[in-house]
């Protein structure tokens, strides 16, 4: 069994429409979601049992990143937030494995810790593209 450690993980960022090529460094934790919606399709052919299957899919992307102004990485998050410009996305485990999208910032939120550095909560969705979400 190999072990991936979270701090080999990357997130990869870069323009709308080709997958993200640029690493981004000034990430602290980071949690990828991903969910099924749900159908209902007991019948009595289950036996008294609720049956189900998996619909649409889901993704949410959760970070912090450090609030640096003339950090690259945070001013692109930045400014796809107060733009409303999709920015793509590859969320990997550090071997190419992951979720490659493009994606809308949803939130970005300033939290400011007395004793800690000023920090930024980054969620991320995929957005309307021509680039389906894919993991690879």
């Amino acid at each position: 069994m190999a072990i991936v450690l979270g701090l080999d993980a990357k997130l990869l960022r870069g323009t709308a429409g080709a997958t993200g090529a640029t690493e981004v460094k000034n990430v602290k934790d980071l949690t990828l979601n991903l969910e099924s919606g749900e159908a209902d399709v007991t019948t009595r052919a289950t036996q008294g049992w609720k049956a189900s299957v998996a619909t649409l899919k889901e993704a949410s992307l959760e970070f912090g990143i450090l609030y640096d102004t003339e950090d690259a990485d945070f001013t692109a998050f930045q400014a796809a937030y107060f733009g409303n410009t999709p920015i793509a996305l590859f969320v990997t485990d550090g071997n190419g494995s992951g979720l490659d999208a493009d994606w809308s910032i949803t939130g970005f939120s300033m939290e400011q810790n007395l004793e800690e550095a000023v920090t930024v909560s980054v969620t991320a969705k995929p957005t309307a593209s021509t680039r389906a979400p894919a993991w690879t």
